[in-house]
């Protein structure tokens, strides 16, 4: 997500094309392999409990906005998986909306894995094809997570981010989440919030 905007560039992106994004899942997250051999697909693994209303796909769409740029709305895809181990993988990807809700170009990608720690404490590890790259930490409250960067780096060519903050949790059924951001010389304040139905047998 935290690509810092631009005047021209109305979402944290990369590299966008022109051609409209589909209003579903055109492309795979990355999921686990089956098992080899037939065997069953994995339990989850018992550290990754405090984190498991989070599991399957996560579809919706959102509202952002940021100094020096128009607000926009946004549509998401979210996925968190596993694969035996004590941590979730999780993906992302997003696509700009226009007033009539049809969706347009690509926006920001995201992939990570969150480590859940001991007294309901977590990590969270992120990266970025526009060069930046994050490191979270964390506390979940039931069904609900707080999260601040305690290290952010980035390549040369990437934009100035210095400082996140998350906010995810259930709304009914629904998840909803709020991400502030510093970045190109801006304290941290609002960017993104968006409210995601789970798809259904995901």
């Amino acid at each position: 997500m935290p690509e810092p905007p631009t005047p021209e560039e109305p979402r944290p992106a990369t590299s966008p094309e022109e051609e409209p994004a589909p209003s579903g899942p055109t492309i795979e997250f990355y999921r686990p392999s089956p098992v080899p051999g037939g065997q069953p697909a994995p339990e989850p693994h018992p550290g990754i409990e405090p984190l498991a209303f989070l599991l399957g796909r996560w579809q919706g769409a959102g509202v952002g906005g940021y100094p020096a740029i128009e607000s926009f709305r946004f549509g998401q895809e979210l996925s968190f998986s596993h694969n035996g181990k004590p941590f979730l993988i999780y993906s992302s990807r997003s696509w700009l909306l226009d007033e009539d809700g049809i969706p347009g170009r690509p926006l920001g990608t995201e992939l990570g894995f969150w480590r859940p720690q001991p007294d309901n404490h977590v990590e969270l590890l992120l990266v970025h094809p526009t060069g930046i790259s994050e490191i979270y930490l964390g506390e979940i409250t039931g069904t609900r997570i707080e999260l601040s960067t305690d290290v952010v780096t980035r390549t040369a060519s990437a934009k100035e981010v210095t400082a996140g903050h998350r906010l995810y949790g259930l709304v009914g059924d629904d998840l909803a989440y709020a991400y502030d951001m510093a970045a190109v010389g801006q304290s941290l304040q609002p960017h993104l919030s968006a409210q995601l139905k789970r798809v259904p047998g995901e």
